[in-house]
């Protein structure tokens, strides 16, 4: 059967290192505040002029070189923001411009921190479709732009970043062992949308607005949520816990990452963990944490992988994938 699979992978993260310490120089908070309740210790930020779209094309490059593919190789971008360089047209097709990409698609998939979630799953169905035979699937944010300044329970959280994943269809004998996409889970509840939203928006305000998150809510909401769908989509898949090599989490906050491994009794050295490195960079973690975990060597080819993620909506889903 045909099966999506991971041909190559690629990050970028803007040059300003932003510590922990800077917050402290007009905010009522420290370092040790900071890791103690998020895990983080520093984020990237973007610089004056550097757009979603630029972010976006360095970490499509890195992963066209990884996978040794030209542009005009990909039949589709499918890039994943809630920071876009323009209310329309879609930031993907200014990467593909940016590229040099003069054939195929491209479009924008919303979804929040679980954009990237979101943009896997359809680019698998494309590929399954026979829409699409390669397929470059970018997380991409500037959330830099969206802060509240004043609010110290959001704005140490979050940071700036891209990563992108080239998908190209294969071949499987329809077994677990397949490389590839094995199974995806979505979900959404409209209900909740108040505890994690931005202000504003062009039909309601006509501005940008700022950030608002209500923390507990969203923490109670994320672990039961991700863990859930990490064994729903296990079980699509037909698999178990005890069978997955790495867990690729959003990389939100380290407390959420461990509540939710130790829910599937997954121990932490199976966990990617880079939100100390990179903060909360939205749809951009997932993408980011797999590149750098290739760069590392925690993510090897052929293994069983999961990853996850929840943001507002409330939107969240898993994916499962042999590296």
């Amino acid at each position: 059967m045909k099966r999506a699979i991971v041909r190559g992978v690629g990050h970028y993260l803007p040059e300003r290192v932003v510590p922990n310490e800077w917050f402290a120089g007009f905010l009522e908070t420290s370092d040790e505040w900071i890791r103690a309740r998020s895990g983080i210790e520093r984020r990237h930020f973007a610089e004056e002029g550097q757009t979603t779209s630029d972010l976006a094309t360095e970490a499509a490059k890195a992963a066209l070189a990884n996978a040794g593919l030209e542009p005009d190789e990909i039949d589709t971008i499918v890039l994943a923001t809630s920071t876009p360089d323009l209310t329309f047209p879609a930031t993907a097709t200014i990467v593909q411009q940016k590229l040099g990409m003069t054939r195929g698609f491209a479009f924008d998939v919303q979804a929040v921190c679980a954009g990237f979630v979101y943009a896997l799953a359809n680019a698998n169905a494309l590929i399954l479709s026979g829409q699409a035979e390669r397929v470059l699937v970018i997380g991409a944010e500037t959330f830099s732009r969206i802060m509240n300044w004043q609010d110290r329970s959001t704005c140490v959280l979050f940071g700036d970043g891209a990563g992108a994943l080239v998908l190209e269809a294969g071949e499987g004998e329809g077994t677990p062992a397949d490389r590839g996409i094995l199974a995806t889970d979505l979900h959404s509840d409209g209900r909740h949308r108040e505890i994690l939203q931005v202000s504003g928006g062009v039909s309601s305000s006509q501005t940008t607005g700022h950030l608002i998150m209500a923390g507990k809510e969203v923490f109670r909401h994320a672990v039961e949520k991700l863990a859930q769908s990490t064994i729903d989509v296990m079980a699509k898949g037909g698999v178990t816990a005890d069978q997955i090599d790495r867990l690729v989490p959003h990389q939100a906050n380290i407390r959420i990452i461990s509540r939710t491994a130790a829910k599937l009794n997954l121990p932490m050295g199976k966990i990617v963990v880079t939100v100390q490195d990179h903060g909360n960079t939205s749809a951009a973690s997932i993408p980011l944490a797999m590149s750098v975990a290739q760069e590392r060597g925690e993510l090897r080819r052929g293994d069983l992988t999961v990853t996850e993620a929840i943001g507002g909506g409330l939107a969240w889903g898993a994916i499962l994938l042999r590296w």
